[in-house]
């Protein structure tokens, strides 16, 4: 026969559970869970482009968590959550709104103009920083006070480039940008400049690089009007799939290339070097020698594997989550996306050497981060790591 004190007893140990269990839940609830968005595309013929921007946030959220974070006194765990957009304007608009409604982000990564300008009609009203990868000038020309525009603007290099093209190979020029947002975007700017320093435009294709495999008809069309220079751009593996369809085709020109698409990558799809002769383009991070690109380099390799090259698109948005990070720190907040977004410019000053990968030196009051663009050039079946300032003289 049971004891009252057998049933007191037995009666006690459930509430004994629910306080242990409780005491254990508080001590996890103490670390705060935030939540860092991202919409990209993760399929699709830019799948790789976006890849490369998941694998830099990943690569330092996991560095911030390990280090520790802490924000006005509580501790906090970065998460990323990413979400595939295919490159669709409007599909990165609905990500967008499921990251900020469902997931509280604070901040939502994004690689393409289409998508940053779908944010930024609503990211002000529903306060979150648009963490804008893409070079377009216009994006921080438009008054948004929640974005950040992360790599340097793309007009920078269009004249050294024009120069280098057209004193190496000659003043025709066909053109064959993506029919995406961005490559538009390239090409408005691109075509008068052209013409300004005394070149013609032969042809102008634009071509889907994020949907097509094959090229062959497109770039045949446009070798019709015997171009010196190609002018090429989008994702990576795609526009290395452009080279190497038009040396098969028979083409000996050169190929300016738009920032999007990196030269060590495209080399993959071309089997080297050699295709890519008389191209310049910007320089890939593992040829940059600043102590921020090297440190991270090996960093990247140690995290990923010793065949993975980090590219700029990586670089760069490793740099910013380091930012974002520190601008939560001194905001003092990890949801008050205009007291970070006003913190992020002294972040920056505070980055170590090794978390600024991207040698950063701030961010402008409009949004755009001041920040030095390295480019490249592929001579000799090498890559040449060149200054602007050397191609313009």
């Amino acid at each position: 026969m049971k004891t009252a004190f057998s049933r007191r007893r037995f009666s006690a140990l459930p509430l004994t559970a629910a306080l242990l269990a409780a005491f254990a839940a508080g001590g996890t609830l103490a670390q705060e869970s935030v939540k860092i968005g991202y919409t990209g595309p993760l399929s699709g013929g830019a799948a790789l482009y976006g890849k490369n921007v998941v694998s830099g946030i990943e690569m330092a959220v996991k560095e911030i968590n390990a280090a520790g974070l802490e924000v006005a006194g509580k501790k906090v765990k970065l998460e990323l959550v990413a979400l595939d957009d295919k490159y669709s304007p409007a599909d990165a608009a609905i990500n967008a709104r499921r990251l900020v409604q469902q997931y509280q982000t604070t901040a939502v990564f994004v690689p393409h103009s289409g998508g940053i300008y779908a944010m930024q009609a609503f990211n002000e009203q529903e306060k979150f920083i648009v963490m804008a990868y893409s070079s377009t000038p216009k994006i921080t020309e438009t008054g948004n006070k929640l974005t950040i525009r992360i790599p340097p603007t793309f007009n920078s290099y269009i004249e050294p480039f024009i120069r280098y093209e057209m004193k190496k190979f000659g003043k025709k020029v066909s053109m064959l940008p993506g029919d995406h947002e961005y490559a538009k975007n390239w090409s408005v700017l691109f075509a008068p400049a052209w013409e300004k320093a005394g070149g013609t435009i032969v042809s102008n294709n634009p071509m889907s690089y994020n949907r097509s495999a094959d090229f062959y008809s497109g770039v045949s069309r446009v070798l019709t009007g015997k171009p010196d220079v190609m002018f090429i751009g989008g994702p990576s593996e795609p526009t290395g799939l452009v080279v190497k369809q038009a040396r098969e085709l028979g083409f000996k020109g050169g190929f300016l290339i738009m920032d999007q698409a990196k030269l060590d990558e495209m080399a993959k799809v071309t089997n080297g070097l050699a295709m890519l002769e008389g191209s310049i383009g910007v320089l890939p991070v593992s040829f940059d020698e600043s102590p921020g690109a090297k440190a991270f380099s090996t960093a990247y390799r140690k995290m990923y594997g010793a065949d993975r090259d980090p590219t700029s698109e990586s670089s760069y948005n490793y740099a910013l989550t380091h930012a974002l990070a520190v601008a939560m720190k001194l905001a003092g907040s990890t949801s008050d996306a205009t007291a970070i977004r006003a913190k992020l410019n002294e972040a920056i000053g505070k980055l170590s050497k090794e978390q600024n990968s991207g040698s950063f030196h701030g961010i402008e009051a409009n949004g755009g981060t001041l920040v030095d663009p390295v480019v490249a050039t592929v001579e000799g079946g090498k890559i040449k790591p060149v200054s602007l300032s050397d191609l313009m003289k």
